[in-house]
């Protein structure tokens, strides 16, 4: 009995695996439209890469100049008031 058990949940955990693959070959895009979504990202515009990166840059000194003051951010205001 328990050889039987082991062989039916063997075969069931194989199934669910292969009902997983199955539905996630229908959902997943083609080649064809992975290239269009590539196209389409942020990071393809020079100009919008520019803006990030002065932004990364603007958020690393705010958190530079927080991190080398002895104030607590949260609970005063503005540093320097």
């Amino acid at each position: 009995m328990s050889g039987m058990r082991t062989v039916l949940s063997s075969t069931a955990l194989l199934a669910a695996m292969g009902l997983g693959y199955g539905m996630w070959s229908i959902i997943a895009p083609g080649e064809e439209r992975r290239k269009e979504m590539l196209k389409n990202l942020p990071e393809s515009n020079p100009q919008r890469m520019e803006e990030t990166r002065l932004r990364n840059a603007m958020v690393m000194q705010v958190l530079k100049e927080a991190a080398e003051t002895d104030q607590n951010l949260a609970r005063g205001g503005p540093p320097g008031t």
